[in-house]
C-alpha cells in the first residue's frame, strides 16, 4: 500500500489475502494451487510484481472471482500508484523550489514568471532539464571547479542555478577539440589584455579559448551567491562562467585566472568538487600570473604605497593599475578603503 497526502493506492494483493482469509488457505498452499513460487505470491500480494492476465486468469481459476475483475483492480492500483507518485514528488519538489532565487532568475530571463509554485516547479525542471527536482541532489554538474567567498545553502541553490544556464548559454559555442598546452602558451597574451577595454579584449578573448576547447560566458551575479566564477566539463568541450555586474578590473582578472588554473592543474576532473588546497592553487596561480610573487615581495619590501608608487610599479609590469591595487588590499597592505579611485571598473553584457 502506498499513499500521499491525497492517494492511496491498494494493491489487488490485498484483496487475495482477504479471499485466503475466508478459506483458511495459507500462502504455501495458495501457491500451489495456482502453480507458481511461494516468493511470486508474496510479491503478488504485496504489489511488488504486476497482475498480469495470464494471474489473473488462475485466480479466476482459484478463487472464483472473474479476470476482469483482478484485471480492473490491477489497473485501478497502478494508476492511484501513478498518482502517489506524483503528488509525493511534487511536495517533494515545491520545498526543493523554495530554496532557489527564482526572482532573479525570473528577473534575468532564465525562466518564465511564475507565482504559484506548481507553475515554479514546472520551469525548473525545464531548467534543469530533468523530470523531478529532487534529482538536484545529486552531482547534476560533477568536478564543478567554483570561486566564491562563502558556503550557505542559499549559495549552493544559487550555484546550480547559475551553473545550469552557464552550461545551456556554453552550448551555442563553437570550441574546437580541448588542448591545454595551447593554453598555457595563451596566459602571457591574456595577461596583456588587463590594460584594454572589455569592447577590445573580450572578443579575442573568448576566441582564444575557444581555441583551447574553453566555452566563455558571462553571467549576470545571482545574490547571495557569493559566487565570482566556476569552470566545468561539459561532454567535449570546458565551460567557464564570470560574473559580470559591475565587477572591478582587478576581481574579473582575477576570478578568469582562477579559473583558468583549475583547468590548467586539472581540477575539475574531481568528482566531488575542488579541495581547499586546489582552491589555494588556483588562487596562487592567478596572483602569480597577474604579479609574479618575487616582484610584488620587492614592491612592498619598500612599504611605499602612493599614488605614484602603485602607478609605477603598475607600469613597470604592464598590468592594470588596479590589479595592483587590489593585491595590496586583498593581502592586507593597504585597507579596502584605500586607493580604490584608480580601480577599472567594467560593464560587460551578459
Amino acid at each position: 500500500m502506498r499513499r500521499s497526502r491525497t492517494y492511496i493506492a491498494t494493491p489487488p494483493g490485498v484483496t487475495i489475502k482477504e479471499q485466503l482469509n475466508d478459506r483458511g488457505m495459507n500462502q504455501k498452499e495458495f501457491a500451489a494451487r495456482m502453480d507458481l513460487s511461494e516468493k511470486h505470491i508474496s510479491k503478488l500480494i504485496n504489489g511488488d510484481v504486476i497482475l498480469t492476465q495470464e494471474v489473473a486468469m488462475r485466480l479466476e481459476m482459484v478463487l472464483g472471482l472473474p479476470a476482469h475483475f483482478w484485471n480492473n483492480l490491477e489497473s485501478i492500483y497502478r494508476e492511484k500508484l501513478l498518482l502517489v507518485q506524483e503528488e509525493n514528488d511534487m511536495d517533494a519538489d515545491i520545498e526543493i523550489a523554495s530554496k532557489f532565487p527564482y526572482k532573479e532568475m525570473e528577473k534575468n530571463g532564465w525562466v518564465p514568471s511564475a507565482n504559484k509554485p506548481m507553475d515554479r516547479i514546472i520551469s525548473l525542471r525545464k531548467f534543469f532539464e530533468i523530470v523531478r527536482l529532487t534529482m538536484l541532489q545529486g552531482p547534476l554538474i560533477p568536478g564543478i571547479a567554483y570561486r566564491r567567498q562563502a558556503i550557505t545553502e542559499k549559495a549552493n541553490y544559487a550555484l546550480l542555478a547559475w551553473a545550469q544556464k552557464a552550461k545551456l548559454e556554453a552550448r551555442a559555442i563553437t570550441t574546437k577539440t580541448i588542448d591545454i598546452e595551447q593554453l598555457k602558451h595563451y596566459i602571457p597574451i591574456i595577461r596583456k589584455m588587463t590594460k584594454q577595454n572589455p569592447e577590445v579584449f573580450c572578443p579575442e578573448l573568448c576566441k582564444m579559448l575557444a581555441n583551447c576547447g574553453i566555452a566563455l560566458v558571462f553571467l549576470p551575479h545571482i545574490d547571495g551567491s557569493f559566487l565570482h566564477g566556476a569552470s566545468f566539463y561539459d561532454k567535449n568541450k570546458i565551460v567557464i562562467g564570470l560574473t559580470v555586474r559591475g565587477k572591478d578590473a582587478d576581481k574579473f582578472w582575477f576570478s578568469l585566472f582562477h579559473e583558468l588554473g583549475h583547468v590548467i592543474y586539472g581540477h575539475i576532473n574531481n568528482e566531488n568538487g575542488t579541495t581547499e588546497q586546489e582552491e589555494k592553487d588556483a588562487d596562487d596561480f592567478a596572483s602569480n600570473t597577474l604579479i609574479p610573487k618575487i616582484k610584488f615581495e620587492s614592491f612592498i619590501s619598500k612599504n611605499r604605497f602612493t599614488t605614484k608608487s602603485i602607478q609605477e610599479f603598475a607600469n613597470e609590469n604592464d598590468i592594470d593599475i588596479g590589479i595592483v591595487v587590489g593585491r595590496l588590499q586583498k593581502e592586507g597592505y593597504i585597507n579596502y578603503n584605500r586607493f580604490n579611485n584608480l580601480k577599472t571598473k567594467y560593464e560587460l553584457q551578459a
